[in-house]
């Protein structure tokens, strides 16, 4: 059985996939918890992944996707993997990477500094070497950088995943999943200034049980608008079907609409339609503080939270923010368990103090 888990770790992403035969696979990795504050709620990533790890007898992951190298998607990263690129980051206790994921922004962006240097420094290097990554995007500015580096885009071309394509190395008769890619768009990168969140990692991962988990990382509305509008131009509806939706940007009103509005956000047309596409009892996941009662200039906004409350409402869906789960006091892990007999429920508590979640199978969209 294959489970995703979402940490409670404040505004801040880290999502483990565990598949049913062995392979493990984090999208983003953010330990935010502060150590020397005994009231922090917010999990220490870092342990909780050294113990499925241990458990597994293995001292690496699968696959580590950074979504975009903003710090909420990768602090503590450089002090908790290990890297090729230098040997100050290779002492044994760290986690080993077998398959980088990152976009091409995230290589090719500069005046980066702290953690995003970093890894950009393992992105390039595992890029030049051929081995050991996946890059989402394929711009220009992408084939210039390599040629300045005595590499051809011909010769990494097996390592680049555009939008509107499947990730070759995971499909559903082998691993039990398949990634289909969303976003970034090339365009994202040949335009001048790199903007992190227009430029992050979108996919949709459709498990062998016909589950559908759509990943989003900061995306605004401006994006969900194209992604949406080429979708139905390919007549490819299906791949923006979900039974479980992390929501992007932690809550924030810019991934609906441009405007906060007074209660509830109103959401452009093509985000309206998106949200549509939840099935029957369909999760949507909420990485982010508890919802504010009041106003707040940083998200999560309680006028998104309305919207999507609305939404999930007409599918007899429920929303799950992760540091309200299972209460605000005492927040814990959320797992979803996803298997094959239909439909998406917020379960039982079968162990303590985790919950399940079961996402399974319903009819598509499209």
């Amino acid at each position: 059985m294959h489970t995703a888990t979402f940490y409670s770790i404040g505004n801040a992403d880290t999502c483990l996939i565990e598949l049913e035969k062995g392979k493990k696979l984090l999208f983003d990795y953010a330990n935010m918890r502060d150590p020397e504050d005994d009231a922090d709620k917010r999990i220490d990533v870092a342990s909780e992944l050294r113990n499925v790890l241990e458990t597994a007898k293995r001292d690496y992951l699968d696959v580590v996707a950074f979504t975009h190298c903003d710090d909420d998607h990768i602090h503590g990263s450089s002090e908790f993997f290990y890297l090729e690129h230098a040997e100050k980051y290779q002492s044994e206790d760290r986690i080993k990477i077998n398959d980088l994921w990152v976009t091409s922004a995230m290589i090719l962006e500069e005046g980066v500094d702290d953690e995003a240097r970093i890894l950009r420094a393992e992105a390039r290097y595992r890029l030049i070497q051929g081995k050991g990554i996946r890059v989402f995007s394929r711009p220009d500015a992408l084939a210039e950088w390599l040629a300045e580096n005595s590499v051809s885009l011909e010769s990494r071309r097996h390592l680049i995943t555009n939008a509107g394509e499947l990730v070759s190395t995971a499909t559903k008769d082998t691993d039990g999943v398949e990634f289909f890619v969303h976003s970034p768009f090339s365009k994202h990168c040949d335009e001048g200034f790199i903007d992190r969140n227009t430029a992050s990692l979108v996919v949709q991962a459709t498990f062998d049980t016909g589950t559908k988990l759509l990943l989003a990382a900061d995306t605004v509305h401006e994006v969900w608008q194209d992604i949406v509008n080429i979708t139905k131009a390919h007549n490819n509806e299906s791949r923006l079907a979900w039974d479980i939706y992390k929501l992007p940007h932690h809550c924030s009103y810019l991934s609906l609409g441009p405007d906060k509005g007074k209660e509830k956000t109103e959401p452009v047309e093509e985000v309206r339609w998106l949200l549509d596409q939840g099935q029957q009892g369909a999760i949507v996941v909420i990485t982010s503080d508890p919802i504010p009662a009041g106003d707040s200039t940083q998200p999560p906004h309680r006028q998104a939270h309305n919207c999507y409350k609305e939404h999930i409402a007409k599918i007899n869906g429920q929303i799950k923010v992760t540091m309200e789960h299972p209460s605000k006091e005492k927040p814990e892990k959320l797992t979803i368990k996803i298997d094959g007999i239909g439909g998406a429920t917020v379960a039982k508590q079968i162990t303590a103090p985790a919950i399940i979640v079961t996402g399974r199978p319903a009819p598509r969209a499209g």
